[in-house]
């Protein structure tokens, strides 16, 4: 039961979500904030409780005093819903029937998008073949050509063709390409970004904070950093 989540130092909500920096891991604030942290886990804790769900909670900590700013239920994938529903039973927190109205027709349906299986992802073909490394901004897998638009993502879509959305980040004007795409690949942002928290809500496969590469729109390329 370890909480997941993300934080920066010296930033306002915007910049985590805007992908403008990449943030650090919720459990490194322990180091730097220990009495601020401490109470968080607290309040989350009662929260989760309280609406029976699990909590997307927003925070921001001002001279060491910690400021809880809002919460929501939180988007999940497929998977995760299933495997929250049944945490949340296995943990007493809500029944098995309050459990299963969590789980929402889409998240059955993501169940059968594509994935990699374990043993794919131990092969030597796996392994070797990777050139770059991101963070797991939502689950899947996806085959596409790359493109560097929204427009591009839409205009190859409409002729049936799978396409894989690279961007530096992605903002709320880059939605129509992100949902044309079968996957969104970013140079920057965390797992709270725009683009994570995006794909995760439709079940698209995304890796952002890929600091391994440089994207560029205007030359149409991305480089791999030796």
């Amino acid at each position: 039961n370890i909480l997941y989540g993300e934080y920066l130092i010296n930033a306002q909500g915007e910049d985590v979500v805007a992908g403008i920096r990449t943030p650090q891991p919720i459990f490194r604030m322990k180091e730097v904030l220990p009495a601020a942290y401490d109470k968080f886990l607290q309040n989350v804790e009662k929260l989760e409780h309280y609406f029976k769900d699990m909590q997307d909670v927003e925070f921001t900590v001002e001279k060491g005093k910690l400021w809880m700013l809002q919460c929501r239920n939180g988007k999940r994938t497929g998977t995760a819903a299933i495997k929250i529903a049944t945490d949340l039973v296995k943990e007493g927190i809500c029944t098995k029937s309050e459990a299963l109205l969590k789980v929402e027709p889409t998240h059955v349906e993501q169940l059968l998008h594509p994935t990699f299986s374990i043993e794919a992802l131990k092969s030597d073909a796996y392994i070797k073949g990777v050139v770059a490394k991101g963070l797991p901004g939502s689950p899947g897998a996806a085959v596409g050509k790359l493109v560097f638009t929204p427009k591009q993502a839409e205009d190859l879509k409409a002729k049936g063709e799978s396409v894989i959305l690279a961007r530096e980040t992605t903002s709320p004007e880059d939605v129509g390409g992100m949902w044309a795409a079968a996957g969104i690949l970013t140079a920057r942002g965390g797992m709270t970004s725009h683009a994570a928290v995006v794909a995760r809500g439709w079940g698209k496969p995304c890796v952002c904070g890929c600091s391994d590469i440089v994207v560029s729109e205007v030359d149409e390329t991305v480089i791999v950093k030796e």
